[in-house]
């Protein structure tokens, strides 16, 4: 692998981490990043405890510590299977869905004051940065 391909991969990276971080910590929200994964999952699709715990990788106790709490914050409901009653499903309430919203709002808002500052050009840029990204990591 030719040097600057290297430097590249490493440049981008570190910014792509760093951007992540900054967007992690420096917004605000109710609840824990753990959870937030989850509720992210359940946004697209229900689940039972055991594959979100195979899909977060972690163990099925701490998913299932994880799911209690959502629960009891009131932004994830059980429900058994239609198709098979002993399998408990979970899903996204509104009130999970509307704090899912408003965080998503928040790191938003975060990001476009960053943006603000950049002229035209650097938009444009990084517009077509965030397209091939994408690509190179749809791969």
């Amino acid at each position: 692998m030719p040097d600057d391909i290297a430097r590249l991969a490493h440049d981008l990276r570190i910014a792509c981490m760093r951007v992540s971080r900054r967007v992690r910590f420096e917004t605000t929200s109710t609840i824990a990043p753990h959870q937030l994964s989850v509720i992210v999952r359940l946004a697209q699709s229900s689940y039972t405890s055991g594959e979100l715990a195979s899909i977060e990788r972690v163990s099925a106790p701490s998913m299932s510590r994880t799911v209690s709490a959502l629960v009891e914050l009131g932004m994830v409901e059980r429900a058994s299977d239609s198709d098979d009653g002993r399998v408990v499903r979970l899903s996204l309430t509104d009130k999970g869905r509307g704090e899912l919203d408003a965080h998503r709002a928040r790191r938003d808002a975060w990001m476009t004051q960053r943006l603000d500052g950049l002229t035209d050009e650097e938009r444009a840029l990084l517009a077509g940065a965030s397209d091939l990204l994408n690509r190179v990591f749809d791969e």
